[in-house]
């Protein structure tokens, strides 16, 4: 059994960083084309319906993403920190526990998303133009469910255990798959691509979009099958380590309720902000979906270099090796304000190109630039919230991640939301969610002062 556990504690502190962070953002980078590219090759249509109808899906989406990082974030947060504590046995109860109960729960989503999904979308936004594509992506979708939670679920726990590079490998391939197949299912033969003629093309539209999604995440789940079977593995996939005893259940939930409430949170207000801006046209709910998935670029170099990190703090947490937790917050806290204000200045430079990728709508992109600079304005210090809320999740301090991510998409965003819409109009729509982004860096560098007080005075956390 290879032992994974030495970059927690053996490594330099920029060598552990590194080797953690590194194949998680390059993984982030391919997700970031991967959800790009969905809204890019139906944009191609030149249907702006269709390409509104994968904005109005997409909270619908994050649903499933939700039920991954639950049983996912909090099984990797649990799985690093047992391993400090040098508890292996625990480790394995807690991956058997995750993978079982993903695989449970993604089937009883998939049927409920299935049998409603006409007016779950009408709930969520979606209007008479658009309603039949998005039932036609999320009823594939849905069917696919299982799969889609089980690969964030089993791709967290690896990361878990200290393998980075295996965690990256087993979402870039199914990422991948579904990159090279969109273009395939969603247009048709001959249609002009990046100046050529494609050769094969379903033309199946949005629906073409969701059975690509669904394919790579069935790649995804088969990779990490193999990756357990191989028996390298400290996890566990062996029904008979299945057990929600012995604090099993509740210390995988505790951390990973509040990333998954991050998402549905995220699903939430995406469903406000697509019912609010819906109020002002289609074109402003299509020119949102373009701003936010290319502002997911800044977004998920941070995400994903907060993401390798939290495993090495919950491993030093759990050992109480606290120097070395702190040297590595503030190594990562370095290079993520360096990345968010390169990516800043250039989509700024760009915001006009950036927008124009995705779609040749004059008034989409008129709104869209508007969009992606507000959108953006938060990007130098945003990760500095990103690295310490995975940190609370890494040293199993659910409540304060929950206050994290309740404020930042509910309880600070939606009522800005609701106030700047009603005060300024749609300027004040676009302005609420990065307002909302600042207050909530300032919470959560009080939160963590708090926490790295009572550490220095030897109190209880």
């Amino acid at each position: 059994m290879k032992d994974n556990t030495k970059v927690f504690a053996d490594y330099t502190v920029p060598k552990a960083v590194m080797t953690m962070a590194v194949p998680s953002m390059l993984g982030m980078l391919i997700n970031i084309i991967y959800n790009l590219a969905d809204t890019f090759f139906v944009g191609q249509t030149g249907d702006s319906n269709q390409v509104a109808a994968v904005s109005v899906s997409m909270p619908v989406f994050l649903f499933a993403l939700a039920l991954g990082n639950l049983f996912g974030v909090g099984g990797c947060a649990f799985v690093s920190r047992s391993l400090g504590e040098g508890r292996r046995d625990r480790v394995k109860q807690i991956s058997s526990f995750c993978i079982y109960t993903a695989i449970i729960t993604g089937v009883l989503i998939g049927i409920l998303f299935y049998a409603f999904r006409r007016p779950v979308l009408y709930a969520v936004g979606a209007s008479d133009n658009t309603i039949d594509f998005a039932c036609d992506y999320l009823k594939w979708i849905a069917l696919g469910a299982p799969f889609i939670v089980v690969a964030i679920t089993a791709g967290n726990l690896v990361r878990g255990e200290g393998s980075a590079k295996d965690s990256m490998l087993g979402m870039v391939i199914g990422q991948l798959v579904n990159i090279v197949l969109d273009p395939i299912f969603i247009l048709n033969s001959g249609d002009n691509l990046f100046g050529f003629t494609l050769p094969l093309g379903l033309g199946l539209g949005v629906a073409g979009a969701a059975i690509a999604t669904v394919l790579g995440n069935i790649v995804s789940v088969l990779y990490f099958l193999v990756y357990f079977l191989r028996g390298k593995s400290i996890l566990s996939i062996t029904p008979k380590r299945y057990t929600v005893k012995n604090g099993i259940a509740s210390g995988v939930i505790s951390v990973g309720l509040p990333a998954a409430l991050n998402n549905l949170l995220m699903s939430v207000s995406n469903i406000v902000i697509n019912i609010v801006l819906s109020g002002y046209g289609d074109v402003p709910v299509a020119a949102m979906g373009i701003a936010m998935k290319a502002n997911m670029l800044v977004m998920m170099l941070q995400l994903g270099l907060a993401q390798g990190v939290q495993p090495i703090v919950g491993y030093c947490y759990g050992a109480k090796l606290y120097d070395r937790m702190k040297k590595v917050l503030r190594f990562s806290i370095m290079c993520n304000v360096l990345i968010g204000t390169v990516m800043t200045v250039f989509y700024i430079a760009f915001k006009q190109s950036v927008i124009e990728v995705f779609i040749n709508d004059p008034s989409v992109i008129e709104t869209g630039v508007k969009m992606l600079i507000a959108l953006m304005s938060p990007g130098p210090i945003i990760g500095i919230m990103f690295l310490l809320n995975f940190s609370f999740q890494g040293m199993g301090m659910g409540k304060q991640s929950l206050i994290l991510s309740v404020g930042r998409q509910g309880l600070v965003y939606v009522p800005l939301l609701f106030i700047l819409n009603r005060v300024i109009g749609l300027e004040g729509a676009i302005w609420a969610q990065p307002i909302a982004d600042f207050v909530c860096i300032f919470m959560a560098a009080a939160m963590w002062l708090l926490v790295t007080k009572k550490m220095k005075n030897n109190k209880a956390v």
